[in-house]
């Protein structure tokens, strides 16, 4: 469809004053289009050509609306490092609206859109930094198949926007099928509003459970806990594999669908280190790498205390009970894959934890390892992977490369096959943070070129794209353990 085409509903803003504010953006007075993304414009069902459409500008920033858009802003609550926070809100975003393609619901959240009821002492604003490696994670993410809301514009200003420094201010357009976060049940939960969570807990189970629409508000509520929690096992389990850090995993940063969600000091590990912490507000370590399940269920529990009005404590407990489980089997899974093993054996939990013990050891970059191991034929000396490793652990590597040979023959594992799929499980191209502040201070110097090639490239990230061999390498010492800040 076309743009002027475009038309939003509302089914979560209908629901009520319950669930927030109706209010209008404050545009920027002279954006500019920084970029569009094409992949999501697919996702809408806009027409490709419309790229060039030069209402982005303005619709990127609040100063002109989609047809039938309603702007709201979401209220919910939630606990943050642990302590519980009632005064949170979309202090800085606002729901456009819905748009319906191919069966699917896709909402637009506008993020940077100027002060709303929530924004308690913040201005409202976001900034170019923030914005372009909000974009960027996005695209990385769903390139390497983990579930992540995405964006579909980024439109920057001339206006200064005060954080550790004054910077450009930016936003952007936000896409997911739901913008439900733990804190929305917690909220409804903690202010006794019981018949407007069983509202929310409807709506979520008539978008996403249909076959859960006859049973009572109590199975409903089981379900969708029991859904939730299920996909987030899914999710952490991605992260842990694919070594992707999130930084601040409050109950409000966690989607009820269990898709990645508020990006803001997040990392990619360089050198495999399961103790990285990359908020340097995480003074405790809580949102450490290696702590992330545990923190995840930690967050699934209180969100099924705030469902305790509506399903029995043995039936939550019952559900949470599930998650350990389900997350060792989905990174046992993945890991498999990142191995090449199609069969499944009783020590290939050993065979991967003594790998990333061999990794930590010899201060292996987690990502240039595994696309190297993508090419292992059973050579020695294994030249392509001792390079990624110190020379001390050279013979460890050498004892392991034994064991993994034996797993592979005792499967009468193809080489050539085994290398095919493992290329298109392991990545080449990552959002390394060494990249994404190289793009973030090109476009501050308004050469947008690095992050339009950037964004290409984690979209699909296990191609080879030989003219860009340079996006690939290991980052320089400089470029690690950047230092992040709930402001990134």
């Amino acid at each position: 469809m076309k743009l002027s085409e475009v038309t939003l509903s509302h089914r979560y803003a209908d629901m009520g004053d319950a669930f927030g504010r109706r209010i209008n953006p404050t545009p920027f007075k002279h954006p500019q289009l920084i970029d569009i993304n094409p992949a999501v414009l697919q996702l809408l069902g806009i027409n490709a050509a419309e790229a060039s459409n030069p209402d982005w500008a303005q619709l990127g920033c609040g100063a002109k609306l989609f047809h039938g858009s309603r702007p709201f802003a979401m209220k919910y609550t939630g606990h943050q490092f642990g302590v519980y926070n009632p005064d949170l809100g979309d202090g800085r975003a606002l729901l456009l609206g819905e748009v319906e393609h191919q069966g699917k619901s896709w909402e637009l959240h506008l993020k940077g859109a100027g002060q709303t009821p929530y924004s308690r002492f913040g201005d409202g604003r976001a900034v170019l930094r923030s914005t372009i490696r909000e974009y960027l994670a996005g695209e990385a993410l769903s390139g390497l198949g983990i579930r992540s809301t995405r964006a579909l514009s980024i439109v920057g200003s001339d206006e200064p926007v005060t954080r550790e420094q004054i910077e450009k201010g930016a936003m952007l357009i936000r896409v997911a099928e739901s913008h439900v976060r733990f804190g929305h049940f917690e909220y409804l939960f903690y202010t006794k509003q019981l018949q407007a969570q069983q509202q929310l807990i409807g709506e979520i189970c008539r978008r996403f459970l249909p076959d859960s629409q006859e049973l009572s508000i109590g199975e409903q509520a089981e379900a969708m806990l029991r859904f939730t929690t299920r996909r987030s096992a899914e999710l952490v389990a991605g992260w842990q594999a694919v070594g992707f850090a999130h930084g601040v995993l409050n109950t409000d940063n966690m989607s009820i669908i269990g898709d990645t969600f508020d990006y803001g000091p997040y990392a990619f590990l360089d050198d495999y280190d399961p103790t990285f912490i990359c908020n340097h507000s995480d003074h405790t370590g809580r949102y450490a790498f290696e702590q992330q399940p545990g923190v995840v269920l930690w967050n699934l529990n209180a969100l099924a205390h705030s469902l305790s009005g509506f399903v029995s404590v043995e039936a939550l407990r019952d559900c949470l009970e599930q998650f350990q489980p389900q997350v060792t089997d989905a990174f046992a899974a993945r890991m498999r894959a990142k191995l090449g093993l199609t069969t499944e054996e009783e020590g290939d939990q050993a065979l991967c934890a003594d790998l990333l013990q061999l990794l930590q050891q010899g201060e292996a970059d987690y990502t240039l390892f595994f696309r190297a191991l993508s090419r292992y034929r059973g050579e020695r000396p294994a030249q392509g992977l001792q390079e990624c490793l110190a020379e001390a652990q050279h013979s460890a590597l050498e004892q392991w490369l034994g064991h993994y040979d034996r797993r592979l023959a005792r499967e009468h594992s193809d080489s050539c096959a085994r290398n095919r799929a493992m290329l298109a499980t392991n990545p080449k191209y990552l959002l390394r943070n060494y990249l994404a502040q190289k793009v973030i201070e090109t476009a501050e110097t308004g050469d947008y070129q690095p992050l339009h090639t950037l964004r290409q490239l984690l979209q699909s990230p296990f191609d080879e794209h030989s003219q860009h061999e340079v996006w690939a390498s290991a980052p320089p010492e400089s470029g690690k353990r950047i230092p992040l800040s709930c402001s990134s």
